[in-house]
């Protein structure tokens, strides 16, 4: 049994985004709860099971699996007839997982840090800044339509998905913008949204 803990406008969002390219949205019970958000407003979910109160949470037979990139390589395992990560085993798998990888342990820190205006030698030493990363998106995209090449992957989802949210954070480069559109318009990222209005509009 496969169980997402979700709320809207969060982190969650990608990975139903990523459930429904898989064509796996109906094999998942979505579990919808409450947050602590950025402005104080809403509290933790007493029936959200992720020890920080967070989403997304995946639940997978009773074993639960944290962190966005996780979840969202053990959703493109157990599909893999969607395609949407290269095949275990191959280089294009570790240019897959550094991508995948590569958005906790540089991007996000590096848009956190920006927002939060932190400026010290060390952080910028280990993560970098906002020019650098832009440049890592710039340059992958100079070389095929997604972040692999010729291939739309997860990684486009999760890497895309900030700049969804923070466009002021997406370098102004002609292909990235493109790139940009076109993750917005993905089957599964538009169906995410409607998901989402529709709870609100419960709410």
């Amino acid at each position: 049994m496969l169980t997402l803990y979700y709320a809207p406008q969060s982190r969650a969002t990608r990975v139903l985004a990523l459930l429904h390219e898989l064509g796996a949205a109906d094999k998942v019970e979505i579990r919808p709860v409450t947050l602590r958000r950025h402005d104080n407003t809403g509290a933790a979910d007493p029936a959200n099971p992720h020890p920080e109160g967070k989403v997304p949470l995946l639940v997978h037979d009773g074993v639960a699996i944290r962190e966005s990139d996780a979840i969202m390589i053990h959703l493109c395992t157990l599909f893999p007839e969607a395609g949407l990560m290269p095949q275990p085993g191959t280089p294009e798998h570790g240019a897959f997982l550094s991508w995948m990888a590569w958005y906790g342990n540089v991007m996000e820190p590096v848009i956190v840090g920006q927002v939060a205006g932190i400026e010290h030698p060390a952080y910028h030493a280990t993560f970098r800044g906002l020019k650098e990363m832009q440049a890592r998106v710039t340059e992958a995209l100079s070389r095929g339509p997604w972040l692999l090449g010729a291939r739309m992957s997860a990684a486009d989802i999760l890497v895309c998905s900030t700049f969804l949210w923070m466009p002021d954070s997406a370098p102004r480069d002609a292909a990235v913008q493109d790139w940009i559109k076109r993750c917005a318009a993905l089957p599964g990222q538009v169906k995410a949204l409607a998901f989402e209005a529709t709870l609100q509009a419960a709410a």
